[in-house]
């Protein structure tokens, strides 16, 4: 049997935790720079306030309703949900973390108990500890195990949040109430395509032939039918190594002078730099991109992204903040102001797979030096050493104006209890 473990409206939740005048308020968290909706509490989805909203646009409704808006406080959510994942793993060793908010586990050998008791020691094991409330749908499979959730947290009442499909007449009934539209795998071009030939629900689609299915939407999908007939082929996923890594920014202001740019683009580099020294890689390529704000109609819009390849391969800030800046003054154009850019490095192999190259190297010292920095700045505080062609003195941060405290990340916003 699979469980799929969901945390509801996770990062509202992660804010309740530590406010509780929040609850039952209606409460939306913002993404980058308080910019769309990224998350909503039950009575901010009543009031009919979109995924995805842009925050001025809602403003209005916001101050109606007395909606509670919060920044993205990432530091806060990562924390939680890896105390989330620690309380899973006390019940068994074979767990996938899907996402932040969502866990797989497999329970192998569990023939002879309870599962949905199982289920609710687990969801009140997790709301005591760290006051996370949580949904869990349990299968013999994981895409019905996602049914089992959604299930769960569309009934909480009549199924204490945690609901087990381990019949057949409960599959069945399932999957006839299961929107096709609503099938995890299933995206809207798929659904579409269904809903053409008369599909409409997950049970529907069951009934197409194997052939058909294989033909129409590739193994996956016929991967997919397996699963939802009850026949598990999608097992646990191991982690595995990135295969790029990216640092994006939206601007707290647009930018449009080339020198400006290139500061964020030696940060952002650097950034990815630092993020593959610590995993023990090199990249062999990157690609950086700018973009204009695509609300403001009324300015001219431009966008543009280049491939550079290395000569070598490195997780050097130095050599990866150069060739990013020199991409960057292939793709800009005077006139226009930029809202977002973003350095992706790719190509990723393991620093102990180098290949020397007979030619053209990397500078020997970047190494030493690179590490030195790494363990200073780990001393005495991230990013108090840059590289001279970032800004000596200005930290550019998100605008994160509603920001709450990082309860659990930073001892100086430790709660504190007078007694």
């Amino acid at each position: 049997m699979f469980a799929l473990v969901d945390g509801n409206n996770f990062y509202a939740s992660c804010e309740r935790v530590f406010n509780p005048a929040l609850n039952n308020k209606p409460l939306v968290v913002l993404s980058n720079n308080d910019g769309c909706v990224i998350a909503r509490s039950n009575e901010a989805k009543l009031l009919g306030i979109p995924m995805g909203a842009p925050a001025f646009e809602y403003q209005k409704l916001f101050d109606q309703n007395n909606v509670v808006v919060k920044s993205s406080n990432y530091a806060l959510y990562g924390d939680m949900s890896n105390r989330m994942v620690n309380i899973l793993r006390q019940f068994t060793p074979d767990l996938e973390v899907y996402s932040i908010d969502e866990s797989f586990l497999q329970f192998k050998g569990f023939e002879l108990f309870d599962l949905n008791k199982i289920g609710l020691e687990m969801r009140g094991r997790i709301l005591k500890w760290i006051g996370i409330p949580v949904s869990i749908g349990l299968a013999e499979t994981k895409a019905l195990a996602k049914i089992a959730n959604k299930i769960a947290k569309k009934f909480p009442e009549h199924t204490n949040s945690v609901y087990s499909i381990d019949t057949e007449e409960k599959r069945i009934k399932a999957l006839k109430w299961t929107e096709i539209s609503d099938v995890w795998g299933i995206g809207r071009r798929i659904s579409k395509k269904l809903q053409a030939i008369g599909v409409h629900n997950a049970y529907q689609f069951t009934q197409l032939p194997d052939e058909f299915v294989r033909t129409q939407f590739s193994v996956v999908g016929l991967r997919l039918k397996n699963e939802l007939e009850g026949k598990s082929v999608l097992q646990l996923e191991e982690i595995q190594p990135k295969k790029n890594i990216a640092t994006t920014r939206s601007f707290d202001k647009m930018i449009s002078d080339l020198s400006e740019l290139k500061e964020r683009v030696s940060t952002y580099s650097s950034m990815c730099a630092e993020k593959l020294r610590r995993q023990n890689s090199h990249c062999n390529h990157l690609m950086v991109f700018i973009h204009t704000n695509p609300f403001r109609e009324d300015l001219p819009q431009y966008s543009r992204n280049i491939i550079v390849k290395l000569p070598y391969p490195s997780n050097s800030s130095i050599t990866l903040s150069q060739y990013a800046r020199n991409g960057l003054e292939a793709i800009f154009k005077e006139g226009f102001a930029y809202k977002k850019a973003g350095v992706i490095v790719g190509g990723i192999t393991p620093s102990k797979d180098y290949q020397i190259n007979l030619f053209t190297n990397e500078n020997p010292n970047h190494k030493e030096l690179m590490a030195t920095i790494d363990r200073l700045n780990k001393k005495i505080g991230s990013k108090k050493l840059k590289l001279a062609s970032q800004d000596p003195v200005r930290t550019w941060k998100m605008r994160r104006e509603k920001l709450s405290p990082n309860y659990t990340t930073d001892i100086n916003d430790v709660i504190k209890v007078k007694a």
